[in-house]
């Protein structure tokens, strides 16, 4: 399929290419035709040399020589704001993008505009300038949404730390202030944390430290080491899967898990149920992890895993948006990819792994 997909975007090109050739050789026939032609009716009317002589061959290519240059040039002023328009409107699409016009859509009517390689040059620039402006909102989103959540440990940090020094407290109260302190400290070494792993796996382009493990066992591991926080909402776990070895970044996909189970944990309703299950193809190996609990609105599906996005505008759940990204990331470069679906009370994610 991509094999063909390139051959028809080679095609295409190739069709362009001949067409702006063609109209190259077609502007340089008609100068010369045109050329000839005065030069013929010049030579039979005997207007290069007045005496009725033959003309000398010198003066004929001096003369062709001038009107060709005189024809072309009058031509190409004519033409050349015919054929540049399409990167005259090109050009000024990129600077009112670069300037900050986001909304800017680039489309060329006509034959022109239905040129298979022009339909794909206007596609990939409208969708780049869709992207941009997506970036740009959740740029402006991450300036208000993540520095908030920044900004409330450490506003936290620095209440406790006060009080406490200013004495008077009993130990019971000490001892509750400290364990905020602690948890607040935590909070925003994991969104820090967060920030620079995201950082290094979007700038790794080569999986590194493949191994081959037993990777039922390490996602039971996860959800022991997550055991406080789906005990504390009274969560039951349904786990169904056999022994399945994988060959990949143990660390990375470690990460991956414990980022999904988390995110299932934190939108479970309390008494909720969370879902494990793997399968087998003889290409993939599915890793499905579910909850039952709030949904994923339709229209945000395909903006979670954007860095910093929040389907949860009100904020009650604690997260900064970049777990998903994380886990998105870490997949990709495994080869593989992340199915999110959302309905009926109920939320899965199925990470897609190649065995290859």
């Amino acid at each position: 399929m991509k094999r063909a997909d390139a051959s028809n975007r080679r095609k295409s090109r190739f069709a362009l290419t001949a067409l702006f050739s063609a109209v190259i050789f077609l502007f340089i026939f008609v100068t010369s035709l045109i050329a000839g032609g005065i030069m013929l009716y010049m030579v039979r009317h005997d207007r290069l040399t007045p005496g009725g002589t033959r003309p000398r061959p010198e003066m004929v290519i001096f003369h062709m020589v001038v009107w060709s240059t005189a024809l072309g040039a009058l031509l190409s002023v004519l033409l050349s704001r015919i054929s540049l328009y399409p990167i005259n409107r090109v050009i000024d699409a990129m600077n009112r993008l670069a300037h900050g016009d986001f909304k800017t859509r680039l489309a060329f009517g006509g034959s022109f505009g239905r040129h298979p390689t022009v339909v794909e040059a206007t596609d990939s620039f409208n969708h780049m300038a869709e992207e941009l402006g997506k970036t740009e909102m959740l740029r402006s989103d991450f300036v208000n949404h993540f520095s908030h959540e920044f900004k409330t440990p450490i506003v936290s940090i620095a209440g406790f730390a006060d009080l406490l020094l200013e004495g008077g407290l009993t130990e019971e109260e000490q001892q509750e202030y400290l364990r905020i302190i602690s948890e607040e400290s935590h909070r925003l070494s994991d969104m820090a944390t967060n920030v620079l792993d995201l950082t290094k796996i979007e700038n790794q382009t080569i999986l590194t430290d493949v191994t081959e493990f037993n990777i039922s066992e390490q996602i039971r591991n996860c959800i022991l080491m997550l055991e406080s926080k789906w005990t504390e909402k009274e969560l039951s776990l349904d786990v169904d899967f056999g022994e399945y070895q994988y060959r990949g970044n143990r660390r990375m996909l470690r990460q991956v898990w414990l980022n999904l189970i988390d995110n299932a944990v934190k939108f479970s309703d309390p008494g909720g149920v969370l879902q494990f299950r793997i399968t087998e193809t003889p290409e993939n190996l599915i890793v499905s992890i579910g909850d039952t609990g709030r949904e994923i609105p339709k229209e945000s599906m395909e903006d979670i895993f954007r860095k910093f996005y929040q389907a949860d505008k009100s904020h009650a759940t604690q997260g900064n948006g970049i777990g998903l990204s994380i886990v998105k990331a870490i997949v990709e470069l495994h080869g593989g990819k992340v199915i999110p679906s959302s309905g009926g009370g109920k939320t899965v994610f199925a990470v897609v792994l190649p065995k290859g």
